[in-house]
């Protein structure tokens, strides 16, 4: 096939996961005329029909958290609403280290918010967002297919997929941290390998979380556990994300359920009472990895693809939808005043907007876990003195929220 013609702009977006999907929702909510949205992903992906309230929690899936910044442009998209049976709200945050005094909660009725953010786990939000992705007539789902390579084409780039080729006004890459496609296509990354891993896993405490997450620093890294909803088999279910060292992460993996519950206490302590549950457990590697190069003509680099961070404070993803929702509303302003919507100079505008959140983002989830286990007792007073005083001053614990919940970059957006 020599290429595909349609009228208005036709965007092809490399990944069909919860970034992937949530920009195609974004692109053709907001995007002017007729949009064609192309949606490659190399799984297969369940047929439509599925109610997204179908799905049951459960021990063994991933969770992620979602920033009020997150849930106020789902609410935009109407995704808000079959979602809600999925979510378990943040309505405080208790931020401890370890063996030290400083400690600081953050609540949602400081704030004057329903909730600080909300945990969901991932086959719930991936369902509900492929749900709503095949009622929409002008998002096309390729899957399991893979964009394998990509040239300038005229004022758009021409797209080869597995057996065929797309011509395309404008591709984005959202296929992963991993992403073969970036590598192909020459885009500049940068990798730091933190030496860590994260063990995850859905557990059952004896007592109920009300809805209380915990960020807890200790001497391997953050430990931090998220509310869920509860489900038939336990009331009270936490997700569990616990950087350690790589070989306690590979022996907390395959530990007997008591062991690892003991081992958990031991960081953690009793406020939640006894581990009742363990669910599955998994480990993978921690890094930083971010394209240098995230735009150039015809081609936007987004998601884990763009900037996979640490997972202290759950921000990659809420970063990754900031990005989404900006790069939705430079390509909305530019298709009224005739701008080609792969435009380098359009794209590099949407760059150069994102740098600040990005950056500011990216050192906090890269410098927090690295200032919490310093070992030098100055460092150590002035951490438990930063902790105690956040918690003794409103209007720090106020801009310290803020910024984690994406809201300055939400009101550029509707600026």
């Amino acid at each position: 096939m020599d290429g595909l013609s349609v009228d208005g702009n036709h965007i092809v977006i490399a990944g069909g996961g919860m970034v992937g999907l949530s920009l195609a929702l974004l692109l053709h909510e907001e995007l002017p005329g007729e949009p064609i949205i192309t949606v490659v992903e190399g799984r297969a992906l369940p047929a439509p029909g599925g109610a997204p309230s179908d799905y049951h929690p459960s021990f063994d899936a991933r969770s992620t958290a979602l920033s009020y910044s997150t849930a106020t442009l789902y609410r935009e998209l109407g995704l808000w609403t079959p979602l809600l049976p999925g979510l378990a709200p943040i309505n405080q945050i208790h931020v401890s280290r370890r063996g030290r005094f400083g400690s600081s909660l953050l609540s949602s009725e400081e704030q004057g918010w329903d909730a600080l953010g909300w945990v969901v786990e991932n086959p719930c939000l991936g369902r509900t967002l492929l749900a709503a992705a095949h009622e929409c007539p002008r998002i096309t789902l390729r899957c399991p297919d893979r964009v394998t390579d990509a040239t300038p084409a005229g004022p758009g780039v021409r797209v080869q997929l597995t057996d065929e080729e797309l011509d395309a006004d404008l591709l984005v890459i959202a296929d992963g941290a991993d992403s073969s496609l970036r590598s192909k296509l020459g885009f500049l990354t940068q990798r730091k390998s933190y030496g860590q891993s994260a063990l995850i896993a859905n557990l059952a405490f004896e007592k109920d979380h009300g809805g209380c997450a915990y960020e807890r620093f200790t001497a391997t890294g953050p430990l931090a556990l998220l509310p869920l909803p509860p489900s038939d088999q336990a009331a009270h279910r936490m997700a569990l994300v616990w950087t350690l060292e790589p070989a306690e992460a590979a022996a907390m993996e395959i530990a007997d359920d008591n062991a690892f519950s003991r081992a958990l206490i031991d960081a953690f302590g009793y406020r939640l009472g006894r581990v009742e549950r363990v669910g599955d457990r998994h480990s993978y590697p921690l890094a930083l990895t971010e394209a240098v190069e995230q735009v150039r003509r015809g081609c936007v680099v987004l998601g884990n693809a763009a900037h996979a961070l640490h997972p202290v404070a759950g921000q990659g993803f809420n970063l990754a939808l900031r990005d989404a929702a900006a790069l939705s509303q430079t390509l909305v302003k530019a298709v009224p005043e005739g701008t080609a919507v792969g435009d380098t100079h359009l794209l590099a505008g949407y760059s150069r907007d994102r740098q600040r959140d990005q950056a500011q983002t990216i050192a906090a989830s890269d410098g927090l876990p690295r200032l919490f286990m310093v070992n030098d007792p100055l460092l150590s007073l002035g951490r438990d003195l930063a902790l105690s005083g956040m918690d003794m001053f409103p209007l720090l614990r106020y801009e310290f929220v803020q910024q984690a919940a994406g809201m300055a970059a939400l009101e550029e957006r509707h600026g």
